[in-house]
């Protein structure tokens, strides 16, 4: 007789992690099915042909309150997977200078106050006068006119509000390009100032967490194996084809590829956008419902690591690079890889330009940039990979934030969740998580409501 769950979830990120984890701490029947060999998704690490490599250059931002109770509740010392970062670096090739910013205001106060008096030989004081009325005009129509504000750029954001010049191309250029791979004309003004705006609250714990190792290997395995503890099932290399829908339009399971089919009371589907289309699409293109969703654009990304011989840079810390390809960078041979003498990653912009690139094309780019930020790489170079994701985030560019849907979906069983669904955080790890709780509420408070009606 084939096994029944509560709930099967699509997707081993964090979004399908933290749904897992919740519903299986209400003792729910859960089964997890991620489609690669290792769970993480978009926070994975891997061999890559005898290169350690992770799927992206991720940082922990300090205010996030639902990722790190995920890491405690999973049995995840904090302490222990994360190395505290108290301020940013701009490097501007074309001058050749280093900007420092403090970015903890309660915890490194002294840094913080340091970056806006200081770096003068950066930005002016009038440059630094011209931010104010953008960011708090900015942080105001967030709030009070998201759609407007969701239809500029963040270029056309800027030169309403009279950003200089040197302003833009010094602070913004890297807080967006640095952040999100594209460019500020292509930049939705509502993603960007949505990343500030949800952090205000807590914004006493702001800061940037560098891992202590490949996001799998300290927190996606520990998490998977708090799931299995509460008795949750998780498999990997598990891809699966389609929903399964029956004579009453209800999702009651999922198909896989190799042709079984698993039974569940209700489904998450908590894969990346792109994937999420491809499976809804044979029983749902044609919802009314799920237009919008479909039509949400994605966007691309690509980081470059590259293992030395020696340190990159004398500190791990996180780093920006406007004007060049390196939008945002680290050394992490003190942090998530300790086993290398050097160890580079970089996110790279504009990530369309390099997607059809030779690894070999791109890795003349990356040195001729890094010589640009002071970095000579070449004769310290011992291994590097391209990693290349065609459908990564849902696009932040102006207009598409209203294309994402809610979670709770008007098809009985069946459940969203990922960072492009309708929550307050754009693309990041916190939303991967606000989303897979939210789902877990959505089928928890289901099933109390029809217990409730029953009795």
């Amino acid at each position: 007789m084939m096994k029944r769950y509560d709930v099967v979830i699509i997707g081993g990120g964090l979004a399908g992690l933290a749904s897992a984890l919740k519903l299986a701490d209400k003792r729910k029947k859960v089964l997890l099915l991620e489609a690669e060999p290792v769970l993480g998704g978009r926070t994975s690490n891997y061999q890559d042909n005898g290169m350690e490599v992770e799927s992206g250059f991720h940082r922990m931002i300090g205010y996030y309150t639902a990722f790190p109770e995920m890491l405690r509740k999973a049995g995840i010392d904090l302490k222990e997977i994360f190395m505290w970062e108290k301020r940013m670096e701009v490097r501007l090739a074309e001058k050749e200078k280093t900007a420092k910013f403090g970015i903890a205001p309660l915890l490194g106060p002294y840094q913080a106050l340091k970056g806006v008096i200081g770096n003068n030989r950066i930005l002016s004081p009038r440059d630094k006068l011209s931010l104010i009325p953008f960011f708090t005009s900015g942080l105001k129509d967030y709030k009070k006119n998201p759609k407007q504000l969701d239809e500029l750029s963040i270029a056309d954001y800027a030169k309403k509000y009279g950003v200089t010049e040197n302003a833009f191309q010094s602070l913004i250029v890297p807080l967006s390009s640095g952040l999100f791979f594209i460019g500020p004309k292509r930049y939705s003004a509502y993603a960007f100032f949505g990343l500030f705006a949800v952090g205000i609250p807590t914004i006493y714990k702001m800061r940037i967490g560098a891992f202590l190792g490949g996001m799998t290997d300290i927190m996606c395995n520990p998490i998977g194996k708090a799931i299995e503890r509460k008795g949750g099932e998780i498999r990997t290399s598990c891809k699966v084809k389609k929903l399964t829908v029956d004579q009453n339009k209800r999702v009651n399971g999922v198909k896989l590829d190799n042709g079984n089919s698993i039974q569940a009371e209700h489904v998450v589907l908590a894969t990346t956008l792109h994937s999420a289309k491809q499976i809804l699409a044979s029983d749902f293109k044609d919802h009314p419902w799920f237009a919008p969703m479909l039509k949400l654009p994605v966007m691309p990304a690509v980081t470059f690591q590259l293992e030395l011989t020696k340190r990159a840079l004398p500190k791990d810390i996180t780093t920006f690079g406007p004007g060049t390809a390196l939008a945002s960078f680290a050394e992490q041979s003190r942090t998530t890889f300790r086993h290398a003498h050097g160890r580079l990653s970089i996110i790279l912009a504009e990530p369309e330009k390099f997607l059809d690139m030779e690894p070999e094309e791109t890795l003349k780019i990356v040195l001729q940039d890094a010589k640009k930020l002071g970095m000579d790489l070449e004769k310290h170079l011992v291994n590097y990979r391209q990693i290349n994701h065609h459908y990564d985030f849902h696009s932040l560019e102006p207009g598409n934030n209203w294309l994402r849907p809610e979670q709770n979906t008007p098809v009985d069983g069946l459940v969203l969740a990922g960072d492009y669904t309708m929550q307050p955080f754009f693309a990041t790890m916190e939303g991967a998580v606000v989303s897979g709780n939210k789902a877990a509420e959505i089928i928890l408070n289901q099933k109390a409501h029809k217990k409730t009606a029953i009795s």
